[in-house]
């Protein structure tokens, strides 16, 4: 099962080198990981998307708690939150093609961001479903460069319903 796993980390040299080291060193896989500043002056929130049943991600926890720079890790997995994707897109597009494309990134709510005579390159951002879709899509036209952030994620503060 994916686990997605949330992480406050100080950012300091060699805080991914060291999570990133704790995964590889134990055998554990690393899905897709994304890191960033956050809210906060000099921390970083890290968003790591991992398998495995529930003894392996409980160890993965207990060593990710135990990491250097490391100071609150959260599995989202049973939480509800929320996530996204993003991914830029380079298709190939002669003049022709271009307003089938264009059609689909308006489905999809994607933008394009960049053109040239030959391609066009998309922006899409959404689950990662929706991103592997809008892919699919332009597979036909034929896929020039794909680039993918991985899952960003945070945890939902509100768990009601709005009247």
């Amino acid at each position: 099962m994916k686990h997605t796993i949330n992480l406050l980390v100080e950012n300091n040299v060699g805080s991914l080198l060291r999570i990133a080291g704790m995964f590889s060193g134990r055998g554990f896989n690393i899905d897709s990981i994304s890191v960033g500043a956050c809210e906060e002056e000099g921390l970083s929130r890290m968003t790591i998307v991992t398998r495995g049943d529930d003894e392996i991600i409980e160890q993965i926890n207990k060593q990710l708690n135990k990491c250097i720079n490391v100071i609150k890790v959260t599995d989202l997995t049973q939480e509800a939150f929320v996530h996204r994707e993003l991914a830029l897109i380079k298709v190939h597009a002669t003049q022709a093609e271009r307003p089938e494309i264009m059609q689909i990134v308006e489905v999809f709510r994607a933008k394009i961001i960049d053109l040239s005579p030959g391609a066009l390159t998309i922006e899409a951002t959404g689950s990662e479903d929706k991103v592997d879709a809008i892919i699919s899509m332009l597979r036909p036209f034929g896929l020039k460069t794909v680039s993918r952030t991985g899952r960003v994620a945070l945890k939902r503060d509100f768990q009601g319903n709005v009247n």
